[in-house]
């Protein structure tokens, strides 16, 4: 059986925590294909974005239609969009694709507070958010696209009834940036799955850390590797809000600011492969020095 060929239209992270680095671990530790067209190259560490390059319209084009053409596509997931431009030219090229779901997470500030997308840039989202069938917007995000305010879950579903009736696609809206609210002492974080007919309440337990970079893009991939794999909508939400949590229970602590989650889960799976198959374990020197020939 093959994977779910995923597209991820996105920035590149160079600290390896969100954007690009983010989506395609999600992608693969679920089982899928990812394949990138990336929009922007950012020099991005835990403490903040430092400088941002927009890959030139033309070249973001290009690297879709390199694996639209050849491999295919089963979902796409859309982060980081680098410019106006390139959010209108993307949007073209994918209204020529049917019956794929599009999971659009509208990035505009990263994790640290630094901003990814300019005025003109969030104008453009409306292009992409009508071709959506999933839009995953943060408190801030949903604000801003709304101009609603948002201090609680019955004023982020309101929000988010107002950009579903305005884009037709369905909302993921996360409700991380809300006030802690708690339930039997545990403190919970609403995502609310709003469609025209009903609103799911994924009620997740919080877990404390500052380590904290790129749940927004671990999500959103994880939904569109869901649908791509034929998964419902329910069930695709269901296991990526399980993945984001066991991921950031399992953050290897990294760097001085907001740093990565750890999508490998505390795992290194070729080592475990090995062991499986020989109940002595691995013995790394032994494999060098069968292998040394080819060094």
């Amino acid at each position: 059986m093959k994977p779910a060929r995923i597209l991820i239209i996105a920035g590149s992270d160079s600290g390896g925590g969100a954007g690009i680095q983010a989506d395609l671990k999600t992608v693969t530790l679920l089982g899928g294909f990812g394949m990138t067209a990336i929009t922007a190259i950012t020099a991005q560490n835990t403490l903040g974005v430092q400088a941002v390059h927009p890959i030139p319209t033309d070249m973001v084009l290009a690297q879709m239609e390199s694996c639209i053409s050849d491999i295919g596509v089963d979902a796409v997931k859309i982060g980081m969009i680098g410019s106006a431009q390139t959010a209108l030219a993307v949007a073209d090229r994918l209204e020529a694709l049917r019956d794929v779901p599009i999971v659009f997470d509208p990035v505009m500030v990263a994790t640290s507070g630094s901003l990814l997308a300019d005025d003109a840039t969030i104008a453009a989202f409306e292009k992409l958010m009508a071709l959506a069938t999933v839009i995953t917007p943060n408190v801030p995000e949903l604000q801003a696209l709304t101009g609603q305010m948002i201090g609680n879950v019955e004023e982020l579903e309101a929000a988010a009834r107002l950009l579903l009736d305005r884009t037709g696609a369905i909302l993921l809206a996360k409700g991380g940036h809300l006030p802690q609210q708690a339930e039997d002492d545990r403190p919970l974080i609403h995502d609310l799955l709003i469609d025209e007919d009903m609103t799911a309440d994924y009620s997740v337990e919080r877990i404390e850390t500052r380590h904290n970079h790129g749940t927004g893009c671990t999500l959103a991939s994880a939904v569109a590797t869901g649908l791509g794999s034929g998964l419902s909508l329910a069930d695709a939400v269901d296991r990526a809000e399980a993945f984001v949590a066991a991921v950031l229970a399992a953050t290897p602590s990294l760097g001085e600011g907001h740093g990565p989650m750890g999508h490998g889960l505390g795992m290194t799976p070729f080592y475990h492969l090995l062991a499986a198959k020989d109940p002595n374990g691995w013995d790394a020197a032994a494999f060098a020095a069968r292998h040394s020939d080819h060094a």
